[in-house]
């Protein structure tokens, strides 16, 4: 969007701008100055100014009868651009962010073939017993986010990997209900002694968990329990993209 009619407040004036966008395309082609406004809940005035300065610009377009408004041309190149986007590069870069802000090991996970497999290593956090982790799923955390969210991968080995690992079975199903509720999977001391984890689940463009974001660290140093923690994997789980073939 040009600045010319653009004053004071220019990045609160963007902010709106990007929600007017997001409003058209939540509501669709046809969606009124009022109904874009009221989704937004930006005062009407300001909504239809912006509104008017996305279609001079060609990030919107009014609809024939000029009864609303639909997405531009320019938004709909943003929109190809974004696709034609590595995922593992924008991965590598999201990743490498979060890593500078915690301690831990932050590994990145996808559950393509019902396996959980690793697209993304911590370079300076060794991951020891890592084979533990696909091969006995129960017990680690990224492994619970796995079977929380395919109920027909059945474990019928619950191996006794650690005097922690849970192998009951009514006990598992239990945490995997907790896991399938609200996204999040814990081991400590599980999968091997003196290590813990905390996983949040990465979800396709549906409800599907397609794959996990963990951290992984010392038993006692890592608190798996730490809501703050939790949140932030929740944060940068949203921010990157995890591929399942159909």
């Amino acid at each position: 969007m040009t600045g010319r009619d653009v004053t004071g407040h220019e990045p609160r004036a963007v902010q709106k701008a990007l929600l007017l966008l997001e409003a058209v395309a939540e509501i669709g082609s046809g969606a009124t100055a009022k109904q874009i406004a009221a989704h937004t809940r930006i005062p009407p005035a300001t909504a239809y100014r912006l509104l008017n300065l996305l279609v001079a610009d060609g990030y919107l377009v009014r609809i024939a009868d000029l009864s609303g408004f639909a997405l531009g041309l320019r938004t709909r190149q943003l929109a190809g651009a974004a696709e034609d986007v590595d995922p593992r590069a924008n991965n590598s870069a999201v990743l490498g962010e979060l890593r500078s802000r915690v301690r831990y090991g932050i590994f990145l996970a996808t559950f393509e073939n019902d396996r959980v497999q690793f697209t993304d290593r911590d370079p300076d956090h060794e991951l020891a017993g890592e084979t533990a982790i696909g091969q006995y799923p129960h017990a680690s955390a990224l492994g619970k986010l796995l079977l929380a969210g395919r109920p027909h991968l059945a474990v019928a080995d619950l191996r006794r990997v650690t005097t922690h690992t849970t192998v009951d079975a009514p006990a598992l199903r239990r945490e995997l209900d907790a896991v399938r509720e609200h996204g999040v999977a814990y081991e400590v001391d599980e999968t091997r002694p003196g290590r813990s984890a905390v996983a949040v689940a990465v979800y396709d463009d549906g409800p599907l968990i397609a794959g996990g974001l963990a951290a992984i660290g010392r038993t006692g140093h890592l608190p798996v329990a730490d809501a703050a923690l939790v949140e932030l994997l929740r944060e940068y789980a949203r921010r990157v993209t995890v591929r399942v073939a159909a």
